[in-house]
């Protein structure tokens, strides 16, 4: 019966990964075809002119239809890109005062993949993806030198909403990738230089818009399987019931053995939404939910990777997230010139961690038979207080067992007007909104001594450690109630000097109180404040009706989150995602970001043209750092660290036509510390005496490769038959650690992947991919460890000479599916 379970949760896996644009082989009766988009990858909208015999004084405007339409009165296509969180129309592309960033469903089919990750990694030039976590289901996100990661700990520098509700999570801020579901992705957009989009887009706001009833018909379900032993599948479904209903779902599933050990992945997830229109007033009802199990989920030292590639260390390495949530979102058209959206959330997540470790837990100089901690004179206590008595052998390798659990509650509303009045005669749009968010999370973490064998596998021995260190503890369980509150009230105005000279401004005023309620004691206990105005002001001007010019300046912050204001006393650092301790206050990071460039079209014989160059340059104030404390294995403090910039330029071509795809895209990013600073380091350079480095302005941010040039191409060979590919090279970059740019860099890293597909019927298509094509073996992620904390047991016990401990990226991988349309 067991064996029947494992069968069918397997067979119901399902994906909309197929590697096909849509469209390219569709016969005119084919179903469940993705929208085609533009040159920009923007989702168009239907507006319909009103009819003339009106009573209105007003200047009248276009009513938009997002997806089908829904009259028989004329009607224009055009292209707008969200400059807000809300789920309504956006601005006239040729208005936005920052760079577009667009992916649509298509290029997220085309990358075969569950992750939508790695379509902004193929399709955003200044997008890269470190598998810090070593699990490629969970990886961190960076563009332009900000990142949005699911490691708790990392300080994050980018926003991520979905249909207009933010999803970072409340106790760290977060983003647990794994919890999206791909296969509903209607559009993925990267809002850059906009305030609007509140707390965290310091470097952007990545934005989601979902699939519905209305934008999507008919069914699909989609197989496939390959290296590492991962199948994967997904159903979705969409329907219009009647003039005014539509419904639409979509399941996913995957199950991937990894290449390392005790990697093994399981993604589930479910998402539906339910919609109704009546004339110009629009509501849906979304909901999702999802169930993720992951393994292999730390960095390896670089030495047992050169013996073995599928390596891990200090395992047990276990990530479960849990969320389920609803969204009620509505628009309704008032007036002629006045549209209202308002969204309500609710989300419910959890995350249970276990991880293995080494420890500062050992035997007790003067007392053997008793264990100490940091030290062998400083007590180790248990959980009733009491020193724990040492239950190991002589000579037995320590480690340590952490298992922490966040369990997040969080509420939201938010409200938005938008207004087309023309303004002295000249057409004018006026967007001004407020949004409320609160989020209540548990926190809980306990520490188990444990023993650590040859294949670096930490087993328990029941004995848990307790509140240790006097008079402040270092070390022991924690119990933590967080609330947080976010309120946002925002402005912007967009005014047409001329039909094509547009000047955009204004901007949103952000307050924030964090409070902690410690569960143990008073130690945890805080409240905190924060409040900033963030001003936006930018312009475009259409040269000719095929090149666009823009520039802006804005303002954005983020305040530290719970975890950091917990963990800021470099004296008493903490277990990061584990253990914390009272700290002092830290300041909220405030950006200030100016970016201006180019964009255009043209319509040539082989397709559609488009192309687009920028630069940017953003310099934060007061950014915030984890620094590891050294000698102690995952340790470390949150910190001010002044100020750092980010600058850079960005460049892309590319040419859509029914038989050709091709885009080609270069990056520069240019990331580097401005104040002058020491660190604790773990790196060889480190002073001796002090543990530290001293950074000097100037010395580049590490984990912020300079260069990525990415090349991808699709062909339509014949009516049916479709091959591709891309690659992508990232250049070298500073180790985690070595913020004073003394050791080597990582080495850079080009990989080539390849795709076909042959639409064996008209409604039936298969397909394959080759990721990694040369097998190359690189690394995506590195940083420095405690070599003295765990013997080399490769090397016949011997301490470890490598600093280095590295996120290997998967090898080379062939997969085979089959996709259904209905």
């Amino acid at each position: 019966m067991g064996k029947g379970l494992w069968f069918k949760r397997r067979l119901l896996m399902a994906s909309i990964s197929t590697g096909l644009v849509s469209g390219l082989f569709a016969h005119p009766a084919a179903a469940a075809q993705d929208e085609e988009t533009n040159v920009q990858n923007l989702p168009p909208v239907e507006v319909t002119a009103p009819p003339s015999a009106t009573r209105r004084t007003t200047p009248s405007r276009p009513v938009a239809r997002v997806g089908t339409p829904g009259s028989a009165s004329p009607r224009t296509r055009i292209y707008v890109y969200p400059t807000a969180p809300g789920t309504g129309r956006g601005l006239d592309v040729d208005k936005v005062p920052s760079a577009i960033n667009a992916v649509d469903a298509s290029q997220i089919k085309r990358t075969g993949s569950l992750n939508v990750t790695d379509a902004l990694r193929d399709n955003i030039a200044g997008v890269n993806i470190s598998e810090v976590t070593g699990n490629p289901f969970q990886p961190d996100v960076e563009f332009r030198g900000f990142v949005a990661s699911p490691v708790t700990g990392t300080p994050q520098g980018l926003a991520v909403y979905q249909n207009g509700v933010r999803i970072n999570e409340a106790f760290s801020d977060a983003v647990n990738w794994d919890l999206i579901p791909t296969a509903a992705i209607r559009s993925v957009t990267l809002v850059t230089n906009n305030p609007a989009f509140g707390l965290n887009a310091l470097g952007g706001a990545i934005n989601l818009q979902m699939k519905d009833g209305f934008t999507y018909q008919g069914a699909e379900l989609d197989v496939m399987g390959g290296s590492f032993g991962r199948i994967q599948g997904s159903a979705q479904w969409g329907k219009q019931v009647d003039k005014n209903y539509a419904v639409y779902g979509a399941l996913e599933g995957l199950h991937d053995n990894g290449f390392r050990n005790f990697s093994r992945s399981d993604v589930r997830r479910f998402y539906g939404d339910v919609g109704y229109k009546a004339g110009d007033s629009e509501f849906h009802a979304n909901m999702g939910v999802a169930k993720n199990d992951f393994g292999a989920s730390a960095t390896v030292p670089a030495e047992l990777l050169e013996k073995y590639w599928g390596a891990t260390y200090t395992t047990p390495q276990i990530t479960s997230n849990r969320v389920g949530y609803l969204n009620l979102t509505g628009k309704v058209d008032a007036t002629p010139t006045w549209t209202l959206e308002g969204t309500a959330h609710v989300r419910r997540y959890e995350q249970k961690i276990v991880d293995g470790n080494p420890t500062d837990a050992q035997a007790c100089g003067a007392d053997p038979t008793l264990l100490c901690f940091g030290d062998d004179t400083t007590p180790a206590n248990g959980v009733n207080g009491v020193q724990l008595a040492n239950p190991f052998a002589p000579g037995t390798i320590l480690g340590e067992i952490d298992r922490g659990t966040i369990r997040s509650t969080t509420f939201g509303v938010s409200g938005q007007a938008t207004n087309t009045d023309q303004l002295f005669g000249h057409d004018n749009r006026f967007v001004m909104g407020a949004t409320y968010d609160t989020g209540v999370t548990r926190y809980n973490a306990t520490a188990e001594i444990g023993s650590i064998a040859e294949n670096y596998v930490v087993s328990g021995s029941g004995v848990f450690l307790g509140p240790t260190g006097l008079p402040d503890p270092v070390a022991g369980p924690v119990s933590l109630r967080t609330v947080n509150q976010y309120n946002g009230l925002y402005a912007m105005d967009t005014f047409n000097v001329t039909d094509a000279f547009a000047i955009t401004g204004g901007g949103r005023f952000n307050v924030a109180r964090i409070t902690l309620e410690d569960q143990l004691g008073t130690a945890l206990n805080g409240d905190h404040t924060f409040a900033r105005f963030n001003p936006v002001i930018g312009g475009t001007y259409k040269i000719t009706p095929e090149l666009t010019a823009y520039a802006g300046y804005s303002e954005a912050n983020r305040v530290p989150t719970p975890l950091e204001l917990g963990c800021s006393d470099p004296a008493r650092p903490c277990l990061i995602a584990a253990f914390l301790v009272s700290d002092p206050p830290l300041k909220q990071v405030v950006s200030k970001t100016v970016e201006a460039g180019l964009r255009g079209t043209k319509e040539l014989n082989i397709g559609t043209l488009g192309w687009k160059i920028g630069g940017f340059r953003a310099t934060n104030h007061d950014d915030i750092l984890a620094v590891p404390a050294v000698g102690r294995t995952g340790f470390g403090y949150f910190s001010n660290v002044g100020r750092t910039r980010r600058q850079g330029l960005e460049a892309e071509v590319n040419i859509k036509s029914p038989a050709l795809q091709f885009q080609a895209s270069y990056a520069f990013v240019d990331a580097r510390f401005l104040d002058p600073l020491e660190l604790g380091s773990e790196s060889p350079f480190a002073d001796p005496a002090t543990e530290t480095i001293r950074v000097l302005p100037g010395n580049q941010i590490p984990a912020v490769p300079r260069h990525r040039v990415k090349v991808g191409v699709d062909y339509s060979v014949t009516d049916v038959w479709k091959v591709g590919g891309n690659a992508l090279f990232v250049s070298n970059q500073y180790l985690v650690g070595d913020e004073s740019n003394q050791y080597a860099k990582l080495p850079s890293y080009t990989v080539f992947n390849l795709h076909t597909s042959y639409q064996v019927a008209k409604n039936v298509q298969l397909y394959g991919r080759i990721d990694n094509v040369f097998d190359k073996r690189y690394a995506t992620y590195g940083q420095f460890f405690d070599r003295e904390a765990v013997p080399n047991f490769t090397n016949g016990g011997a301490e470890f000479t490598d600093p280095r401990s590295l996120s290997p990226a998967r090898p080379r991988a062939f997969y085979a599916g089959m996709r259904v349309t209905f």
